[in-house]
């Protein structure tokens, strides 16, 4: 397909003016690309193809208004990499929610316990959530995702160096945030659960 900005400036007039079958070019020139970049996110083909599928229906729904200041492959591309790391954080939201029904069915924590399990769950979202956005985003491919640093790099279009600084800078502030919890039980446990265990788990990781 003629990816000039003449044709990309049609393509959107006729997708605009509801003209299905510009809308077919643009959906077979880029869905198997989509669909392998949100599967190097998720893992998983299906929810991948869904996810690309719900993009590109989007766009078709939003055609009458469409006004792209980018590329369709730009725009497509960062509308399917939102929507796959929006699902990592959904699934990661149910996932808490189910490790704490399940503990809380096993056992009852004593106040003291339940205040600290709290105050340490904060503490670490806190520290997590003060990271600059690309370092929060390199750290949570890598811990919360599993990605490697090639992975990471080649999802955010960046250098595998580039993705060692920003983890390097990520795991050095989550240090000096936590460190107030890095001394007795509470230390122990917020560096297992977060820049302590991060640190451990990409030692394992090549890179």
């Amino acid at each position: 397909m003629d990816t000039s900005n003449t044709s990309e400036r049609d393509l959107q007039e006729r997708i605009r003016a509801g003209d299905e079958s510009a809308f077919d070019s643009v959906f077979r020139t880029h869905y198997a690309h989509l669909v392998q970049m949100a599967e190097s996110i998720l893992r998983e083909r299906a929810v991948a193809e869904e996810i690309a599928q719900d993009v590109m229906l989007e766009l078709w729904r939003r055609r009458e208004s469409l006004e792209l200041e980018q590329t369709f492959a730009a725009y497509l591309i960062r509308s399917t990499r939102n929507r796959a790391l929006n699902h990592i954080r959904h699934q990661r939201i149910a996932a808490r929610e189910a490790a704490v029904a399940a503990a809380e069915a096993k056992s009852f924590p004593s106040a003291e316990e339940e205040v600290l399990g709290i105050e340490l769950q904060q503490a670490v979202r806190n520290a997590i959530e003060a990271l600059p956005d690309k370092t929060r985003e390199v750290f949570q491919l890598s811990r919360e995702q599993g990605l490697r640093y090639a992975e990471i790099a080649t999802v955010l279009d960046i250098s595998v160096k580039t993705v060692e600084k920003r983890m390097g800078q990520a795991l050095a502030e989550l240090r000096e945030r936590l460190a107030p919890w890095l001394t007795g039980r509470a230390g122990e446990a917020a560096g297992a659960g977060a820049a302590g265990r991060a640190e451990a788990t990409e030692r394992k990781k090549p890179a």
